[in-house]
């Protein structure tokens, strides 16, 4: 009875004191947005030192790209690779930036989509579209178009551009999924929706393979899939602010 008292009051004490964590985050995101660098450096160096993910990634940033303090690379591949250990989606994917560029440290490939792949695992639109060029190109891993095109299907149901322009153009040459003009302009015209010039060329070159037919029926598919991706982004927009409350 004692053992399970305790457990419960240390999860209420951990819940407690992420809330606390995440309420000062916040307001050093706020400073950030505002140009108080200095005031968000304050508020984020005790977050920090708590081991505080979250904190100890907005700080790297910081360093990283000189916000209110000299720049300092190293510093900054610190604080990552921390927050990257607590398997901090954002970090993972920007400490995977740093092996790929190898300017801060040694490059390394292999390092680099091994933490690609765990971001992208986690949900991070970027890293799943990052990971998909990967597989596509065998950066760090052997290359695999079905892997690829599973990684930009990922990132494009999360209204990610470039990945829906990817995934056209892997179902226009037919690799890793079905050939298919059709499929290939339905993404196109979501990705030419999100701005991306590209596909607009890539749109216009699809539609003048299609039959009139299936113009109509491409613009049909493309509204129900961009309407499904549209609702599920404000979904996870709700959770998300229900989840911070």
């Amino acid at each position: 009875m004692k053992n399970t008292i305790s457990i419960i009051l240390l999860i209420m004490t951990a819940l407690l004191s992420g809330n606390l964590f995440a309420d000062e985050y916040d307001d050093a995101v706020y400073q950030l947005n505002r140009g108080e660098f200095k005031a968000a450096i304050s508020l984020l160096e005790p977050l920090v030192e708590e081991g505080y993910a979250p904190a100890q990634y907005q700080l790297a940033l910081i360093y990283k790209k000189g916000l209110g303090v000299r720049k300092d690379q190293q510093k900054a591949f610190e604080l990552l690779t921390k927050a990257a250990e607590q398997n901090y989606p954002d970090a993972q994917f920007e400490l995977a930036n740093i092996y790929s560029e190898g300017k801060i440290v040694k490059k390394d490939l292999k390092k680099a989509f091994e933490l690609t792949k765990k971001a992208a695992k986690k949900g991070l639109a970027s890293a799943q579209y990052n990971l998909g060029v990967m597989y596509y190109n065998g950066t760090g891993v052997t290359q695999d178009d079905l892997q690829a095109s599973k990684w930009y299907q990922k990132a494009a149901d999360q209204n990610y551009a470039l990945a829906q322009y990817n995934l056209a153009l892997m179902y226009y040459d037919g690799k890793g999924v079905p050939h298919s003009t059709l499929m290939s302009y339905v993404w196109n015209i979501i990705a030419a929706r999100n701005g991306y010039p590209d596909a607009v060329k890539s749109r216009d070159m699809d539609e003048r393979k299609l039959s009139v037919e299936d113009i109509a029926k491409g613009r049909e598919k493309a509204d129900v899939i961009h309407k499904r991706i549209i609702r599920q982004a404000e979904l996870k927009a709700k959770l998300a602010n229900q989840k911070a409350y």
